[in-house]
């Protein structure tokens, strides 16, 4: 079996503005620069991916459940832009008991983000070539995290307000 080349995104301040503890759909405002950088890699052939970062879960600010139906949402409201996100990998972890509340996931894990979990994870699941894929996030445990992994890291706000008639001689000039 052939394997696939991915991009994986952060979710909270990559594909969608970073607004705390996301709590509520209706506080969901996706950041058009990163959509405009998935349809040119789904173009490229790149297999989307999420990987975040949850640890509202061990703090007892929402349930699994609510990152769940959260990433179903946001899934469905990408697809009519023609947007398709694979999979969502998510850590609900916490290792810092002074804030965990929910001690179920009092854990020093190995998917929470700056550590590579979360990406060979899906790498395993989907057969994923690692050195040919792509980390975008917009903090630093994001990018130690794609590194970590084998795959080519980048901060998302290299790609912010590029003027649209330069964007695609932008990305192909690095991806290509």
């Amino acid at each position: 079996m052939e394997q696939v080349k991915a991009a994986f995104f952060d979710r909270d301040g990559t594909i969608i503005k970073d607004v705390g503890y996301l709590d509520s759909f209706d506080k969901i405002i996706f950041i058009e620069e990163t959509l405009n950088l998935i349809l040119y890699l789904q173009q490229q052939n790149y297999k989307i991916f999420v990987v975040t970062n949850q640890s509202g879960v061990a703090r007892g600010y929402f349930d699994l459940e609510f990152v769940n139906k959260t990433h179903t949402y946001i899934k469905n409201l990408l697809l009519k832009q023609k947007i398709n996100i694979y999979d969502y990998f998510v850590c609900p972890h916490h290792q810092d008991s002074n804030i965990v509340v929910n001690k179920n996931y009092l854990l020093n894990c190995n998917c929470r983000k700056p550590k590579p979990g979360l990406i060979l994870a899906a790498a395993n699941k989907y057969n994923i070539n690692l050195t040919k894929s792509l980390m975008f996030g917009d903090k630093i445990i994001d990018i130690n995290a794609g590194l970590a992994a084998g795959c080519k890291s980048f901060f998302i706000q290299e790609f912010f307000n590029i003027l649209n008639q330069d964007r695609i001689k932008y990305y192909d000039s690095i991806f290509k």
